[in-house]
């Protein structure tokens, strides 16, 4: 028999219904005191007649305000949910002690080792799960959330491997065990499949709190279910890529290829040959390019400014009957494919100076978003740096990490020439390398800026000529794997073939030493 007693939150309560049962000699299996005002006790059952007096003998006691029969304890009812959630989890689940041990495995577990609970109970993990060195591990300094490969019978699984505490007599926490939860190939398949499925959920990874953000994400559900062609404008690091595969997940598209061509990062023959592909007759050299690979789907543009004239040429022909060749082919191919494309560059300005085709440009804009760079929509910064936190905290096991205030002062007005991308990296990094749980200012590496004087360079040293040659490298650096070939550097820059080329051998830049 279990009864709940209702009872005023009051000093020496429980010790007045204690005193009733032992006073009765009854027998008490269990007591909890759970939230004030509720005492549970577990009690053999009793005669009717003697709990026709005993009841009204607890309600009597000053400040019990009810007594009553219940069905179970509630500690009765969170071991058996629990259980429940355990033996009957669809993926593999083991529990294992500070040593390694096995404590509890679930059904899905005990049938793939075909064996009983109790036959597996106490055996060390190392007997069915090898890659993991389980000791080591358990007896480290610090002991962090794991997710790794390794094998469980034989075949190959991803282990979500999650250590256990409990604290002790001064609240610090103790190594209990860990568990871990197994995905094989097929399930993991399975749930990036369900992850994946069209609807207006796969907007829910970009971020937006801000009022401007907002509406880019309403416009591009409503865009994602038309069929035209669509025009991303955004600086660079704003998220574009992102946004347009969005905008194709959700499309009647999505279970078709959704393909990206970087149009500023080939030359002009290797790029044609990236999106019509390569005939060559009477061989099987012949390559198939992103339009017919794409067929049915999405092609995506990325900074589509910076596209050659003659590209731009035959990139109109697709679009306006879906018809091209391939290079080094005279037969037609025809494709069904949506087009969505995105650039840093005001392609307007460049049509009005003859730099970029003006009926291309009405081509590919018929549906245009304008996505604002990170500094116009401020209010979007701290919950995309607590998301980049978790996120990239977790992966790694460190968790409840924040952001000092001075920190979240200082990124919210930071202007982010890289926008999402640059802050998201710095973030990674501070994750990564950072000791304790806060993140503090000095753990981002940044250029230091004040809102009064913008970018600071901190002991400067050295003549003016050196600092500008410095600068000059340093941007070569950067933008040299965005436009790799001297062409598009110059383009890109305003200077001659020549003078890019130059500069280029005088700070030795090349693919050599620079990653592309």
């Amino acid at each position: 028999m279990r009864l709940e007693i209702g009872c005023q939150d009051r000093v020496g309560i429980a010790q007045d219904v204690l005193t009733i049962f032992v006073e009765r000699q009854i027998d008490l299996r269990g007591i909890e005191l759970k939230q004030p005002g509720k005492i549970y006790i577990n009690i053999p059952d009793l005669e009717f007649s003697e709990l026709q007096t005993f009841m009204p003998q607890l309600r009597l006691i000053e400040g019990v305000v009810d007594v009553k029969t219940t069905p179970y304890m509630p500690s009765e009812r969170e071991k058996n949910e629990l259980s429940t959630l355990i033996k009957t989890f669809p993926d593999p689940f083991i529990s294992i002690d500070a040593k390694g041990h096995v404590r509890i495995v679930n059904n899905v577990t005990a049938s793939m080792m075909n064996c009983k609970e109790h036959d597996i109970v106490g055996e060390h993990i190392n007997q069915w799960v090898k890659g993991f060195n389980f000791n080591r591990w358990l007896d480290g300094g610090e002991v962090f959330a794991q997710t790794r490969r390794l094998k469980f019978i034989d075949d190959d699984y991803v282990a979500d491997i999650i250590p256990i505490h409990v604290s002790d007599n001064i609240g610090d926490p103790v190594l209990a065990g860990a568990v871990l939860i197994l995905k094989s190939e097929a399930r993991l398949g399975q749930q990036i499949s369900a992850f994946k499925q069209a609807n207006e959920n796969n907007f829910a990874g970009i971020q937006a709190s801000s009022g401007s953000m907002r509406k880019v994400i309403r416009e591009a559900k409503r865009m994602s279910q038309l069929d035209s062609s669509m025009l991303i404008v955004g600086e660079t690091g704003t998220g574009k890529e992102l946004l347009a595969h969005a905008c194709h997940a959700a499309s009647d598209r999505a279970e078709k290829p959704f393909m990206t061509l970087n149009c500023a990062s080939l030359p002009d023959e290797a790029a044609e040959t990236e999106l019509f592909g390569l005939g060559v007759p009477n061989t099987k050299n012949s390559k198939k390019g992103l339009f017919e690979i794409a067929d049915g789907g999405t092609i995506f543009l990325d900074e589509v400014g910076e596209m050659s004239p003659k590209l731009q040429i035959k990139l109109l022909r697709v679009i306006q009957n879906g018809n091209f060749r391939r290079v080094d082919d005279e037969n037609e191919i025809s494709v069904n494919v949506r087009i969505i494309s995105s650039t840093n560059h005001d392609l307007l300005t460049m049509v009005s100076q003859g730099e970029f085709r003006e009926d291309l440009y009405y081509r590919l804009n018929v549906l245009g978003l304008n996505i604002p760079s990170l500094r116009e929509r401020r209010s979007d910064i701290i919950p995309l740096a607590e998301f980049f936190i978790a996120k990239f905290g977790q992966r790694i096991g460190k968790t409840n990490i924040t952001l000092s205030d001075d920190c979240r002062d200082f990124i919210e007005h930071y202007p982010w020439p890289g926008n999402v991308r640059q802050l998201e990296n710095v973030l990674i990094r501070a994750v990564s390398l950072m000791e304790g749980s806060v993140i503090m200012t000095n753990h981002l590496q940044l250029p230091a800026y004040t809102r009064e004087h913008g970018y600071l360079e901190q002991e400067f040293e050295g003549t003016l000529d050196a600092a500008v040659k410095g600068f000059e490298a340093d941007l070569l650096r950067k933008l040299y794997p965005a436009y790799p070939s001297t062409r598009q550097l110059a383009k890109k820059l305003g200077l001659s073939h020549t003078a890019i080329a130059n500069k280029l051998r005088e700070y030795d830049i090349n693919k050599k030493t620079v990653k592309i």
